[in-house]
């Protein structure tokens, strides 16, 4: 399915407006196939027929499978058999190789970003895959901070996921400016006429989230750049929830800076190095902070003083981790494959789904939906809200049911992911919620350290 376009020009706050960029719709509930789902009574036998005319099927099989029914692709993916004969071709190019491999391994950050951008809509030469979110997010942070010394202002979302807003309390604390937090609805997100109106001339930064981690509301990317760079602001966006499963389009949007896991959507496993994308014109006029021998010009020069190699590989610092990059790019194989058109048209498939689900099957049991319902404000997972949430998540994991992941204060995420999940994974997954709320659930259980 080829993504439909939006143009024209939308309004930035206070009077201001910009041209309006691409915004990607594809397969949104104006499509015939939702439509014909959302005449249709919620029956297994609709998801069944969903699930044959699927033309990303074939990709489950590379997965496996076997277990509970696994709604969790969007906190940790599963594994492919081309990631798992990576990482084994790795270990035993290391074990017969030795030092000798580093001839070959040395550019796997500009390499491996390269295919990664290639997901997210950059071109070649700005991203690089390395370090960990929180890492990169400090590090392109601090260096569009030092690049508008005069401005006072950090702009962020006050219920962005915990590690984006510690880091620019940290950032906000050590250079002297405020971190302003705006706060949006828990289920819609925050709108972007808020975000619009709450930039000016004073901001230097806006930092926000593309998906939202617990609600999945989805931002409008290419309006919110296009109003902060009117008044003259950098905007750094975290790609953790959208990489992977959605069209992003940081080169049409023009984006300045991003971040993002490789774990989720793009199944790199537990841990795997994440990455950072920087636009093009913006590199040799930031610096970032953690200078290390892999940013260096001539690195095995070993002078003694830093001089940041041209181009992206200044955002580089230590040395890159291998084993975790050999599978990111086996993984991103995977998803280049299928096209990301053709994963985002299956996934808001799949959430519509689920939203018709919930609503039916589990709001008459006193759960709501706790994601937008509009398909063009959301990202590639649901919501929903119960007073028991934390319990009812557990026992359906206990008994091996269902895998979803739970969120304070009474949240369950279900992230379906598309390369192999199921119409009727879905269905059935709603059908064991509501058996488990209907029977009742013990609510005396202790919330233990990982949710």
């Amino acid at each position: 399915m080829s993504p439909k376009v939006r143009k024209g020009r939308v309004r930035c706050g206070r009077g201001s407006s910009v041209p309006r960029r691409e915004s990607f719709i594809v397969g949104s509930s104006r499509s015939g196939f939702i439509r014909r789902w959302h005449n249709r009574t919620v029956d297994r036998s609709v998801a069944v027929s969903m699930d044959l005319a699927d033309p990303l099927a074939p990709y489950r099989r590379e997965f496996n499978v076997a277990g509970p029914i696994y709604l969790d692709g969007n906190s940790l993916g599963r594994p492919s058999t081309s990631v798992v004969k990576a990482m084994a071709a790795a270990v035993q190019d290391w074990s017969d190789s030795l030092i000798g491999g580093w001839s070959r391994w040395i550019d796997l950050p500009v390499t491996v970003g390269d295919r990664v951008g290639r997901l997210i809509g950059a071109g070649p030469g700005q991203v690089l895959v390395c370090d960990s979110t929180t890492v990169n997010l400090y590090k392109l942070a601090a260096a569009a901070l030092a690049a508008r010394p005069d401005r006072r202002v950090i702009l962020a979302d006050a219920d962005d996921f915990p590690t984006d807003r510690y880091v620019l309390q940290g950032l906000a604390e050590s250079s002297g400016r405020e971190l302003r937090l705006v706060r949006g609805s828990a289920v819609e997100g925050l709108s972007a006429d808020v975000v619009s109106s709450a930039i000016d001339e004073n901001t230097a930064l806006v930092c926000l989230s593309h998906v939202n981690f617990r609600s999945g509301a989805r931002l409008d990317l290419a309006h919110i750049t296009a109003c902060a760079h009117l008044h003259g602001a950098l905007v750094l966006w975290d790609l953790c929830h959208s990489a992977g499963a959605m069209p992003v389009g940081l080169d049409d949007a023009n984006a300045d800076l991003a971040v993002g896991c490789t774990y989720k959507y793009l199944n790199a496993g537990p841990g795997s190095p994440a990455f950072a994308y920087v636009r093009r014109e913006l590199q040799t006029k930031l610096r970032q902070p953690v200078w290390g021998w892999f940013g260096q010009a001539d690195q095995f020069g070993m002078g003694p003083r830093y001089n940041p190699t041209a181009g992206m590989g200044r955002f580089l610092a230590g040395t890159p981790p291998v084993l975790g990059l050999l599978g990111v790019d086996a993984a991103a194989q995977t998803l280049e494959s299928a096209g990301i058109a053709a994963l985002w048209a299956k996934s808001q498939l799949l959430t519509a789904m689920l939203v018709d689900l919930v609503r039916d099957r589990l709001e008459p049991l006193g759960a709501t939906l706790a994601s937008p319902t509009d398909p063009d404000r959301r990202g590639a997972h649901v919501s929903v809200a119960h007073r028991q949430a934390w319990p009812w998540c557990k026992e359906l994991i206990d008994r091996r049911m269902v895998v979803g992941d739970f969120r304070p204060p009474d949240v369950i995420r279900l992230g379906p992911a598309p390369l192999y999940t199921r119409f009727v994974d879905v269905f059935d997954a709603v059908d064991k919620m509501a058996e488990v709320l209907k029977a009742g659930v013990d609510d005396t259980q202790r919330r233990p350290r990982v949710t």
